[in-house]
């Protein structure tokens, strides 16, 4: 079996959804935002609150810290931020759940005939043990985290997670997830996307991307639906 790939799905059809991981499928806000606040501290930046994250946060993240900091953070500065980011959310993360309905509405999606996968831009190795510890690995084509370093855009790491699925029309496909990077991956490739307001960006600002924007994971599902037939 080739490394992020799962069992369990029989002949697909035509609608694929390309999950998001963080702050879409699992619901880990606080863990992100006090990683977050972790990673200030070696700044000297005050505490930021989930609100002020989701107006503020953008990828590339440095970008983030800029809108901040008010400049651009120094090589040694973004590692030692990175490294703090990661080691308190690695240890935040254990008390995270699954968004509330997601499982079923995997299942679902699969029972009815259709395909789906997952990219993350959390570390491959992290992602798939977790995924897996959740149970729901079986309702995937194929699990990819992030290869290489942090910090950068999906839109390369959607290429290349699309090219190793078979059978899945580009055109078809729908990506959702919680960031306007989300939406900006789909389109790189030519597929459509769906964003949710439950992650890390405001109403607002996943608005001004030009997909559409729903409150729950249900809608989101609904949407695609739409899109891909």
């Amino acid at each position: 079996m080739v490394a992020g790939t799962f069992a369990g799905m029989g002949k697909q059809r035509a609608a694929h959804i390309v999950w998001d991981w963080n702050g879409t499928l699992f619901h880990d806000n606080d863990a992100i935002i006090g990683a977050t606040n972790a990673a200030f501290v070696e700044l000297g930046l005050e505490p930021i609150t989930l609100e002020r994250y989701r107006a503020l946060y953008c990828v590339p993240v440095p970008k983030f810290y800029e809108r901040l900091l008010g400049r651009l953070p120094t090589d040694a500065e973004w590692e030692v931020m990175d490294e703090v980011f990661h080691r308190y959310y690695a240890e935040h993360r254990v008390r995270c759940r699954l968004t509330a309905g997601a499982a079923d509405l995997l299942a679902g999606w699969r029972s009815a005939g259709h395909s789906q996968s997952l990219l993350s831009m959390y570390g491959h190795e992290e992602l798939v043990p977790l995924v897996r510890g959740f149970g729901i690995e079986p309702h995937f084509l194929r699990v990819d985290g992030r290869t290489g370093p942090s910090g950068g855009s999906k839109a390369e790491h959607m290429v290349r997670h699309l090219e190793a699925l078979t059978g899945v029309e580009v055109t078809r496909t729908v990506v959702i997830g919680d960031a306007a990077d989300d939406a900006v991956a789909a389109l790189h490739v030519g597929a459509q996307a769906v964003l949710y307001t439950g992650g890390s960006h405001s109403r607002a600002s996943l608005e001004g991307v030009g997909v559409p924007v729903v409150d729950t994971l249900g809608e989101a599902v609904e949407v695609a639906g739409r899109l891909a037939a």
